[in-house]
């Protein structure tokens, strides 16, 4: 069964139409995993598809022959772009695939977070709650966990201005995902809450799908200042930004 509602929203578009890039590498991955030619009505920019081709090399889903990898061949089989596909076949090598896959759901439905004009504030506080200093992704974890830890109820997400719609479509995605890992032999595996390492491992997991988003923290400059750790040419609308001890952030 394909997983519904993985991309609802358009990214913001930027110069270049950057976000383009990871879209012709999923259509890329998965036409090369079926093994068929695609004519496109109106073919991209060779520096698009060049630049798909980069980003799919990278993430080692292709050899530099342009054949499909092991590792690439496990990741198509996942309906998800390549940086999130990568993300959960990397997860177990770090001990928190169960909680990926819940990441990767939570980032395949629309907005959890409702803001009401009429209650803007009160939605802030309540949205500051879930947050977690690390950035978004763990900030939706937690959204995710005390979700369940309520029993599912739509009153609590409704008091705590979320979306109980979208919780209950990330839950079904997230089932979906994780039948398919369970198929594919990808281990669902968890680091003990209480373990010093388990945020950290899960910082891991994200960055070796979203390693072409790391930027450094620029100490001679402003404290948001960032230089790129890898090519700054696959531009993103939100960055990894990640410091000496390792903390990952999301910087949009």
């Amino acid at each position: 069964m394909r997983v519904a509602h993985l991309h609802t929203t358009c990214p913001q578009v930027t110069p270049g139409h950057a976000w383009l890039h990871p879209l012709f590498a999923t259509l890329l991955l998965t036409c090369t995993f079926l093994q068929v030619h695609f004519d496109f009505m109106d073919p991209p920019a060779p520096e698009t598809l060049m630049r798909a081709l980069e980003l799919l090399n990278y993430l080692g889903a292709i050899d530099d022959d342009g054949n499909l990898t092991e590792v690439g061949t496990t990741m198509a089989e996942f309906p998800l772009d390549p940086q999130l596909a990568k993300m959960m076949v990397a997860s177990p090598e770090f001990g928190c695939s169960n909680e990926i896959v819940s990441v990767a759901a939570m980032l395949s439905v629309p907005n959890v977070f409702t803001r009401p004009k009429e209650a803007a504030k009160a939605a802030d506080e309540a949205k500051a709650r879930f947050a977690h200093i690390d950035g978004d992704h763990l900030t939706l974890l937690n959204v995710y966990h005390a979700w369940k830890a309520n029993g599912e109820d739509g009153s609590w997400a409704y008091d705590n201005f979320l979306n109980q719609r979208s919780l209950k479509s990330a839950d079904s995605v997230r089932g979906q995902l994780a039948r398919i890992c369970q198929r594919l032999n990808v281990r669902m595996v968890s680091t003990p809450f209480e373990d010093k390492s388990y945020y950290v491992n899960i910082r891991k997991a994200i960055t070796a799908g979203y390693f072409m988003q790391v930027r450094r923290p620029n100490a001679r400059s402003a404290p948001l200042a960032c230089q790129p750790l890898v090519s700054s040419r696959v531009l993103h609308a939100s960055w990894l930004v990640v410091g000496d001890n390792g903390v990952v952030q999301m910087l949009k």
